[in-house]
């Protein structure tokens, strides 16, 4: 499926959320039906605030009741180029990083690129439109803090960065298996996003 990114927003800030990926392991989560958005709660304790929550995903995100944050100074991005696996989880496919490939600045604090991974479809909808896909960049500060920066695909011409991983998703198999990359030069992500 060829791809085109466009961002919608920018950040949602997690805590905890590389370490939580692990609970997912073997788990079938879905957007409907018996394991969808409103049994999650059920799926597993840790997952007990999804029935009680009122601000988890996925969410529709509605442009006349969205407030902007005047304090919150734009994002300053900087990857760069750094030996990359390709994993597939089951519930995801992604890419881990096995050295650091770069660092977002958000209003002074540094937090470092741990992964990626997609959702395909999009979790997340703007005035109920699904999205093709979904790129999740989960980042992580010192003090193990987390920010997790989220892009909406169209359809349309191919993505470079989906395109980069392109020889490596012929060969990774099903669920728990990995795919060295190499070197994967992330650099596109530097670009400021379409709005």
């Amino acid at each position: 499926m060829a791809l085109q990114l466009f961002i919608i927003f920018a950040l949602s800030l997690l805590l905890g959320i590389a370490s939580a990926i692990d609970v997912f392991r073997g788990m079938e989560i879905g957007y409907s039906g018996h394991n969808g958005p409103g049994k999650w709660g059920k799926l597993n304790p840790t997952f007990s605030p999804c029935s009680t929550g009122k601000r988890q995903s996925p969410i529709n995100i509605q442009r006349n009741l969205t407030v902007h944050n005047k304090l919150l100074k734009p994002l300053t991005r900087n990857y760069e180029s750094a030996n990359a696996t390709l994993v597939n989880r089951g519930y995801s496919v992604g890419v881990r990083f096995e050295e650091s490939p770069g660092d977002l600045l958000i209003n002074g604090k540094n937090y470092t690129l741990q992964q990626f991974h997609w959702h395909l479809p999009a979790e997340h909808h703007i005035e109920g439109q699904r999205f093709a896909a979904e790129l999740h960049m989960v980042h992580r500060a010192a003090d193990n803090s987390a920010v997790v920066v989220s892009m909406l695909y169209h359809e349309s011409k191919a993505d470079p960065l989906f395109s980069m991983i392109m020889e490596g998703l012929k060969h990774l198999g099903k669920e728990n298996t990995e795919v060295p990359l190499g070197t994967l030069n992330i650099n596109e992500l530097n670009r400021r996003p379409r709005k």
